[in-house]
């Protein structure tokens, strides 16, 4: 039992140790042709140009047609506000992430630090963006976070209303539909006109009848039966 526990605690020592071996000092690596204090001095002159700029100086950096610089000097200009007085340079980080390279140098100041970043392309160390941020407080972050959470579920609700009430309104248009189909006088059918044939038909029909109740008559009023005469004509008189 105490040699596992001895092989185990050796096992442990090693990766520790390899771990501690494999995490280089940032300040003595080449950080392809850059050195750690190169891009250190650059931060540090960044932040010093910026501080002592002049009112003019300013003009001409926001008129200078870089895109890369006059950002930069609209991000310093945010950032400025509310942070109080310079007080000293804070840590200066370097992070190496997949194709770029980031430095990041925090300014003290007497409300709320403020941090520089740069990023690089790493191939070639071509600088990609300069920004400047205030460094945001935890309930600042959380407060951040609310708000665009209320946000996003408020504009949801808002699509869920919209869609259901314009379901609601295919009833009322189904009703009008239907309205203006009952409004809609009826569609008489014409009537066909009568084939003369079948009106000749009918006249001979009618002369038959008209035959038969003469004969009746006269055999009611001479006694005699309708087998002993023939109504062969019928002349109308209008």
């Amino acid at each position: 039992m105490k040699k596992k526990i001895l092989l185990i605690l050796s096992m442990c020592l090693i990766v520790l140790g390899l771990a501690a071996c494999g995490e280089a000092d940032p300040t003595t690596v080449d950080y392809n042709g850059l050195t750690y204090d190169q891009l250190k001095g650059a931060c540090e002159n960044t932040v010093n140009i910026l501080q002592n700029m002049s009112e003019s100086e300013k003009a001409a950096y926001l008129a200078s047609g870089e895109e890369t610089l006059e950002h930069l000097v609209s991000r310093w200009e945010e950032a400025m506000e509310d942070v109080g007085e310079f007080v000293e340079l804070g840590e200066f980080t370097i992070t190496k992430s997949g194709k770029t390279l980031t430095c990041e140098q925090r300014i003290i100041y007497e409300n709320r630090p403020v941090i520089l970043t740069y990023v690089y392309k790493y191939h070639n160390m071509e600088l990609e963006d300069i920004t400047v941020d205030q460094v945001q407080t935890l309930g600042e972050k959380m407060t951040n976070a609310a708000l665009n959470t209320l946000m996003g579920m408020g504009v949801v609700f808002t699509v869920l209303i919209l869609i259901s009430l314009i379901i609601s309104c295919f009833k009322f248009l189904s009703r009008f539909e239907k309205g203006k189909e009952e409004a809609k006088p009826a569609v008489k059918e014409p009537v066909a006109p009568v084939p003369p044939a079948v009106e000749e038909a009918i006249a001979a029909q009618d002369d038959l009848e008209l035959a038969a109740v003469i004969a009746a008559a006269i055999a009611a009023s001479t006694g005699t039966s309708t087998d002993d005469f023939v109504v062969r004509s019928i002349k109308r008189r209008y």
